[in-house]
């Protein structure tokens, strides 16, 4: 039976009778034009996609389970090994505005209080209670406070939020503000709210 290669991660050449592994038949692989042409599309529009992943950005979804139209305004994701993943939205859903901190690690057990504290630019701290949401320990929100942060949000450069979480740990982030007037807006103007 003779065999020249056999695509997969380990690759037998049985005419020489040696063993290569992927690595080796990834270096002896000589792409064709339209691939090297493929290739060299997609590095030229890399750059653009982590820059429209670093700036805040608006979004329209429909609630799966009432079928009602909500947005919100999502802020870049934190420079990575610097801050805890913790991304921070702004929404309107049924006419009510929100702030919600979503984040990869545990805040507090469902639908319980937890601080929150933010600080605009330099300014003093701001510490306020948000609530998890009933399905969920890794999402918090308020609608209580949700105008007087947004108001803050739009007068600032960047914010620095601290989530303080049921086992005494601190979640920590660094968001920027730039870019985060338009998408910010637009959802305040959908929940039928004027700004200060």
């Amino acid at each position: 039976m003779k065999h020249s290669h056999t695509f997969c991660f380990t690759c037998i050449d049985v005419g020489k009778g040696r063993e290569h592994g992927a690595e080796a038949l990834f270096f002896r692989y000589k792409p064709s034009k339209t691939v090297q042409q493929l290739i060299l599309a997609l590095l030229f529009f890399c750059p653009f996609n982590v820059f429209a992943d670093n700036t805040w950005s608006y979004h329209q979804e429909s609630d799966r389970l009432s079928n009602r139209t909500y947005s919100f305004a999502l802020s870049p994701l934190p420079s990575r090994g610097l801050y805890d993943n913790i991304k921070l939205e702004v929404i309107c859903k049924e006419s009510a505005l929100q702030v919600v901190i979503d984040a990869d690690s545990l805040i507090a057990s469902q639908g319980s209080a937890f601080d929150f504290e933010y600080q605009i630019d330099k300014n003093l701290p701001v510490t306020l209670q948000m609530k998890t949401f009933k399905d969920s320990k890794r999402r918090g929100y308020t609608e209580e406070y949700a105008k007087r942060i947004v108001d803050d949000l739009l007068a600032g450069q960047s914010v620095f939020i601290r989530v303080n979480t049921m086992i005494r740990e601190v979640l920590s982030v660094a968001l920027p503000l730039e870019n985060s007037a338009e998408p910010i807006k637009h959802v305040v103007a959908d929940c039928g709210l004027s700004l200060s």
